[in-house]
């Protein structure tokens, strides 16, 4: 199946428990690349987020963010450091010693220097079954997510396939004309040699059947059959692997090289006078078939 690898996916789940956000964002890569930014509470579902990922997409370079906000009631949490505090009230004393300062330390003073205390938001203990139903509103968010991605996928995809459904035809009709072309340019060598014979014969003894078998055989060195033949096959395999449900973006790219050596093979064996405009053609547009494959998972 042609799938693009690229697409954007973002959601926000509301329950009881928890707002919960899942962005997912998808760009072509050569192998399955997973970027998982997950809340440290959450840490324990990571690797079935993994696993699900895994499972659901193939090829691409995929960046999950899931952001959380449980609603349990927050309490502060308020530190001492007593280490600088003494030292703070062993200076104070030795400044009023000396007659710098007066009166004695207060909370104001140790409030106005960061040093001495730390205020910090603690979240309260969650119940383990809030936090179990978190996690699977969790899990059911990344899934539909998940499934928001794969629709603009696929929808992407179909853009791809119908472009390079185009391509394959026009590239398997210049190879048909490529075949017509050299078979046409066989036959002109044929003569040639023939009547290159001939002129040598009037002048000096010649095997004929000697002659004939090495006009055949230069002439066969020029056959492209075979490679018409293999391309042909190239490219109803191409057509199998697009209607098949499995992801075929490697596959693709494989084929295309062979349909690629084929063509070089035509070049470099076929005689003819449209032959090399054929097969620059025939090359241009593989290139720009591999381009587009690039984003095919």
């Amino acid at each position: 199946m042609i799938k693009s690898m690229t697409g954007f996916a973002s959601l926000t789940h509301e329950d009881e428990g928890a707002t919960i956000g899942v962005t997912i964002r998808a760009v072509n890569h050569r192998f399955l690349d997973l970027q998982l930014r997950i809340p440290q509470p959450l840490g324990d579902i990571e690797s079935r987020v993994r696993a699900l990922l895994q499972k659901r997409l193939a090829r691409g370079r995929i960046e999950l963010a899931i952001s959380l906000q449980a609603r349990a009631v927050s309490a502060p949490s308020v530190e001492l450091n007593e280490e600088f505090a003494n030292a703070l009230s062993a200076a104070v004393d030795r400044a009023r010693e000396r007659g710098i300062v007066t009166g004695a330390l207060t909370p104001g003073d140790l409030l106005r220097l960061p040093q001495a205390i730390t205020v910090r938001e603690r979240t309260a203990d969650i119940d383990p079954a809030v936090e179990a139903r978190i996690e699977a509103s969790v899990r059911s968010a990344v899934e539909q997510a998940l499934a928001d991605l794969d629709a603009m996928r696929v929808r992407e995809g179909d853009h791809l396939r119908a472009d390079l459904h185009a391509r394959t035809q026009f590239v398997a009709d210049l190879v048909e004309r490529l075949a017509g072309a050299a078979e046409e340019g066989r036959g002109h060598v044929e003569a040639r040699l023939a009547e290159r014979v001939r002129e040598i014969s009037a002048s000096l003894p010649v095997d004929q059947v000697m002659i004939a078998q090495e006009i055949v055989r230069a002439a066969g060195r020029s056959d492209i059959t075979e490679e018409v033949t293999r391309f042909r096959a190239h490219i109803a395999h191409w057509q199998a692997l697009s209607d098949s449900p499995e992801p075929c973006g490697r596959k693709l790219d494989f084929l295309l090289q062979e349909m690629n050596r084929e063509v070089n093979t035509i070049g470099s064996k076929a005689d003819g006078l449209r032959v090399s405009e054929l097969v620059i053609n025939a090359k241009a547009e593989l290139e720009k078939m591999r381009e587009q494959v690039q984003n095919v998972e």
